[in-house]
């Protein structure tokens, strides 16, 4: 969620329509810094504040017992039914919603212990053992739970580390005294088979290490540029008044170079529906997995054991460090203000956690250099006028905006200030709400007593516990306005430069031998050197993640002297040229790269219309687009059906969908066969054969044959998902890479090898291109191909 939510969004708009028309003029037509200041009286303690404390009531960040003790017996249920996964999750949720160092956090850590064993994640357990050792974990219950320690040890090979435990273990019983229980009998007896585990494992022979065919991994040839950090040497910063800054080939570029590495400078992990406030009807503790509960707030890892925030119950971390250092450099600000942010949105997140990182000094300055005699800078579009007729702009990059004054380009504050926040282009009710959102933040900060921590980043001993602000006035210090201006600028610019971060993520469980991923917006960045970088709807780059950094590859040939473009929003392939000049309309521009103009002025319907429309019910001819009423191109047939009847048709269809995907997570496989093959015939009623709905479908029977081992009827499906995919995507886009390492993986597991190593290397071609050599597809595709290759010849002659 970018914005804030609804019922702020509403209120905002109250207030702007019962404002002066005087002032609401003085508004529309004010700089950032005069916005700012009208806009800090505005915010009425009794109406809009208050409105917003209670709709932060509703957004859950806080500890609460009440919330542990429902998500540990959640998780103890679901332990209990072996759905271990799950379970883990659920006591991650419990841990962070328990005080740290308590006794009910340990029992926390020891509970998701045993489900990470379950799950042959020992090195993680381990860990979780000794998270639950250091916050007290109960004397009596020890020897279970170091028991688990010593079988851990034990699977990992570390034999002496075992017998070193379990002669822990052993002396703890013997203080403990004689213990009849049955519970203490097992002790004893599990005590007892892991030690002769260990004399047996230790009296093998040292197994013969077999030679592993090394995997070959191509190494990316890579000179980083001396003017722009993190880009390739083969770029150029440019600059016009047309384009403003962007990036040229200052070389002949190869499908698969990489051309751009960079660390984002403030990324925010977008939260899921289950964070956001709600009806206070609704179930008070979701058990719904988001974002928030997969992946570390700080780096983005895929979170498995999550170590928890000491002070709130939103924020959690892949380790300490992590937690650490988000704690040093912004989350000692953020974390009493968890549920305002839910509130507000992600960009007001983003805006907040920037300010932090950069800190008082640096925002100073440059709020300060913003307000100095040159009146171009509050007119941007003047300002890059005069720059491009500076007579040094072409032999260099000193004078372009966001440089230093060595003329490099920077992945720094400086950079990110420098971006356009297009204030005169945002609608004057938006930069109202966002002004009542920032000062919003701001006055927390003051009330809260944390204004000397946001200004001079004291220690964290310090301000580890909020003061109570000794300040009553509603009027915001000079130092926090500097900080507000800052922030609302962040928050326009955020409209053209966030950049979503993606993520691969698997849908479904891991049980099955065939993983299906589909991409996920995990977070929310700025990344400023990847914002140079201007639009296409055919670009000539692929981006791709992982964790905070972004790595740009060419997708395509790019002769030097051509521009490199990023794709902002839908592709050419994906909708028409008129809906996409709607939705990029965000970025205050009208797209005229060259995929639009080839379309306009072909002046032929696009074929993407034709491949997502429907189809008549009765002869299955294209129907014919119109606005309310869409008509039967057959002319010998000629029906007629109205637009909401069909959409109706469509949202049944896909209801049936999801009921036959609930039915294959239940491991009701045969009826999930039976409901997609009917919903397949009757979306072939109304609906193209092209449609991607109709791929999806393929898709899933796809995934639940593989669920059977039926791996036959499972290429044949998967492969007419692959057709309808190619022609949405084109032949040689991620999404096709994508699609062919799951035909890979289901025709290795049929033991199809011809099929399997033709799949394996044209899937390896493309992913290589997108998600560079080093990705885990590519070499997963490569770790097939290697074990199919060592098969006898006889059998691959056969196959």
């Amino acid at each position: 969620m970018a914005l804030p939510v609804e019922e702020w969004r509403l209120c905002a708009a109250r207030r702007w329509a019962a404002l002066e028309p005087a002032l609401r003029e003085r508004l529309a037509a004010a700089s950032l810094h005069d916005t700012l200041r009208l806009g800090c009286g505005l915010l009425r303690p009794e109406a809009e504040a208050a409105a917003l404390r209670r709709l932060c009531r509703r957004a859950r960040a806080g500890k609460e017992p009440a919330a542990a003790r429902f998500y540990r017996e959640e998780g103890n249920r679901l332990f209990g039914r072996r759905h271990y996964g799950a379970a883990a999750r659920l006591y991650s949720q419990a841990a962070s919603h328990e005080l740290p160092g308590s006794p009910e956090v340990s029992v926390c850590f020891a509970n998701r212990s045993a489900a990470l064993f379950h799950l042959g994640r020992f090195e993680v357990c381990l860990e979780d053992i000794a998270r639950a050792e250091s916050h007290g974990y109960p004397d009596r219950l020890l020897p279970k739970v170091l028991l688990r320690k010593a079988e851990c040890l034990l699977c990992l090979g570390r034999l002496q580390d075992a017998a070193d435990a379990l002669s822990v273990v052993e002396n703890k019983i013997a203080m403990d005294g004689i213990m009849t229980s049955p519970t203490h009998q097992a002790l004893l007896k599990k005590l007892s088979q892991l030690k002769i585990k260990i004399h047996e494992k230790e009296s093998w022979p040292e197994p013969a290490r077999e030679a592993c065919a090394d995997i070959q991994r191509k190494s990316e040839i890579w000179e980083e540029n001396d003017s722009i950090s993190g880009a390739s040497s083969s770029l150029s910063l440019n600059f016009d008044i047309e384009r403003g800054r962007h990036l040229v080939a200052s070389q002949d570029i190869l499908p698969g170079q990489s051309l751009l590495k960079e660390e984002a400078f403030v990324s925010v992990l977008c939260p899921g529906e289950s964070f956001l406030p709600q009806d206070s009807s609704e179930t008070a503790w979701d058990t719904r997995v988001t974002n928030a509960d997969l992946y570390c707030h700080r780096c983005l890892r895929q979170l498995l054991a999550s170590v928890p925030c000491r002070g709130c119950s939103y924020a959690k971390y892949c380790s300490q460090n992590c937690a650490d250092v988000a704690w040093e450099q912004y989350h000692r600000t953020e974390c009493s203000l968890g549920a305002l942010l839910l509130t507000l949105g992600v960009f007001c997140h983003v805006a907040l956690r920037t300010v932090l990182l950069a800190g008082f000094a640096e925002v100073s300055r440059l709020v300060e250099w913003s307000h100095s005699g040159d009146k171009d800078l509050h007119n941007p579009e003047a300002r890059c006028k005069h720059l491009s007729e500076a007579p040094d702009t072409r032999a260099g990059t000193r004078g372009i905006p966001g440089c230093n004054d060595n003329g490099q380009y920077q992945s720094s504050y400086q950079a990110v200030f420098n971006l356009l926040p297009h204030a005169e282009k945002h609608s004057p009710e938006h930069k109202f709400l966002c002004t009542l959102s920032v000062v919003a933040i701001c006055k927390q900060l003051q009330e809260a007593g944390l204004e000397a921590a946001v200004l001079n980043q004291e220690s964290s001993e310090k301000w580890s516990r909020p003061k109570i602000c000794e300040k009553t006035s509603d009027e915001l210090s000079p130092e926090l306005k500097i900080m507000a201006e800052a922030m609302l600028r962040h928050v326009l610019q955020l409209q053209c430069n966030a950049q979503a971060i993606t993520v691969m993520q698997e849908s479904g469980s891991r049980d099955g031998a065939v993983i299906n991923k589909k991409p996920v917006r995990l977070a929310t960045a700025f990344f400023p050197v990847l914002s140079l970088l201007n639009h296409s709807c055919c670009p000539n780059i692929s981006v791709s993640f992982s964790g905070t950094a972004a790595t740009v590859r060419a997708s395509q040939p790019i002769p030097s002297g051509q521009e490199i473009f990023h794709c902002y929003g839908p592709h050419r392939c994906r909708m028409r040229v008129a809906e996409r000049q709607q939705l990029l309309s965000q970025y205050f521009f009208e797209c005229r790269c060259q995929a639009c103009l080839d379309e306009v002025e072909s002046d032929v319907k696009s074929v993407v219309s034709v491949r997502n429309s429907f189809c008549c019910p009765s002869c299955q001819a294209p129907i014919q687009v119109g606005e309310d009423m869409l008509c039967c191109s057959n002319e010998a047939c000629a029906i007629s059906v109205s637009r909401e009847s069909l959409s109706h048709h469509l949202r049944d269809l896909q209801q049936q969908i999801k009921k036959a995907l609930e039915l294959l997570r239940d491991r009701k496989a045969d009826q999930a066969i039976k409901m997609l093959l009917k919903c397949r015939i009757d979306a072939g009623n109304f609906l193209s054969p092209e449609h991607l709905l109709m791929g999806e479908m393929e898709d899933h029977l796809a995934q639940v044959y593989a669920t059977l081992g039926k791996w036959q009827e499972a290429a044949r499906h998967l492969e007419r998902s692959i057709e309808i995919v190619e022609m949405h995507h084109g032949p040689s886009s991620v999404e096709i890479g994508h699609e062919l390492f799951k035909l890979a993986q289901i025709l290795f597991n049929g033991f199809a090898v011809s099929e399997a190593l033709s799949t394996i290397q044209r899937a390896e071609e493309i992913l290589s291109v997108h998600c560079g050599p080093q990705s885990t597809q590519i070499q997963e595709l490569q770790e097939m191909k290697t074990c199919l290759l060592e098969l006898p010849r006889s059998v691959l002659q056969r196959t």
